[in-house]
């Protein structure tokens, strides 16, 4: 009996405190919640100079596109947002750019440009079939450049990404060979090689600590890029992680066939050379040519045709 006493006294204090510590904090959270309220009463000067103090394109212009982003992709197909939403994830994800964000840039770039363009026909002074024309030029013109930037920017990432993919490789194949685990040669690669592919390999890491397994994570890895090359990598890895076939192995054929890839690759380059150059062979350097060496001949046969004998 006296331990069932015991037993209930410490159950009560137990659930007093728990009841006074709940309603304390309760009390707490309402008395904060006053003091802010009482201090934008009390200094709505401090609180009006502060919202002030943020930037105006963070303040108007960042809200007033997101809000016209989200009219646009209303009235928007659905396959054009999910267009820019993987250009985006091929340029890497920008922070703070999504797919409403580059919609709201494309037709707000397209009503100035079209502006633009109506005052620049009423300057020229050009008949109205003219000034519709350069009207609809400019607004397509306008409604494309903001895609055609993040397509550059998505293509340069990309480009880096096939461009150092076979030293990356190369360092995997040996650190897996020395001994290293697969997810420790990730880390190491990821920090030694840096750029766009050392995003996306700690990228990897970050997804497979948070609980995704190793294929899900490559998988993604594939998804995220537009190389052909990083695909079959991402292929082989995970074929070898069903299969049981050894890691250093498949790295090792991987990491050769990247380096016959980059050989082919900068010996089409090569080829591609003579054909680039061609047409400023003919339009840059062969008239400077014909006038430096035709010139004084045809100024010798064009006086002894003028001069009078």
């Amino acid at each position: 009996m006296a331990l069932l006493g015991v037993l209930g006294l410490f159950l009560a204090v137990f659930l007093v405190a728990f009841v006074l510590g709940d309603f304390v904090l309760e009390r707490q959270a309402v008395f904060k919640s006053l003091r802010s309220v009482r201090t934008i009463e009390l200094h709505p000067r401090d609180i009006r100079q502060r919202e002030l103090a943020v930037p105006f394109l963070r303040r108007v212009l960042v809200p007033g596109m997101l809000r016209a982003g989200r009219m646009a992709g209303r009235f928007t197909p659905a396959s054009v947002v999910e267009r820019l939403q993987k250009e985006l994830v091929y340029a890497g994800s920008p922070p703070g750019w999504d797919a409403e964000r580059v919609l709201a840039m494309k037709f707000l770039v397209a009503v100035v440009l079209g502006v633009a363009s109506l005052v620049w026909s009423l300057l020229i002074d050009v008949s109205a079939v003219q000034s519709l024309l350069i009207i609809v030029i400019g607004t397509f013109v306008g409604y494309y450049i903001p895609e055609w930037i993040l397509r550059s920017r998505s293509g340069r990432r990309q480009k880096a990404i096939q461009k150092a993919l076979p030293d990356a490789l190369d360092l995997l194949s040996i650190t897996v060979e020395a001994g290293l685990g697969f997810d420790a040669a990730v880390t190491r690669v990821s920090r030694q090689a840096g750029g766009p592919l050392g995003e996306e390999l700690y990228r990897v890491l970050q997804e497979m600590q948070i609980g995704k397994n190793r294929s899900e994570a490559l998988r993604d890895l594939g998804e995220r890029s537009t190389v052909t090359e990083l695909k079959s990598f991402v292929l082989a890895m995970i074929q070898a992680d069903i299969f049981g076939i050894s890691i250093a192995k498949v790295l090792h054929v991987q990491a050769a066939e990247m380096r016959i890839k980059r050989r082919q690759r900068a010996e089409e380059a090569a080829q591609k050379v003579p054909v680039k150059i061609v047409f400023p062979l003919l339009f840059c350097i062969f008239p400077s040519l014909f006038v430096v060496l035709l010139g004084p001949s045809a100024i010798q046969i064009f006086r002894a045709f003028t001069t009078p004998r």
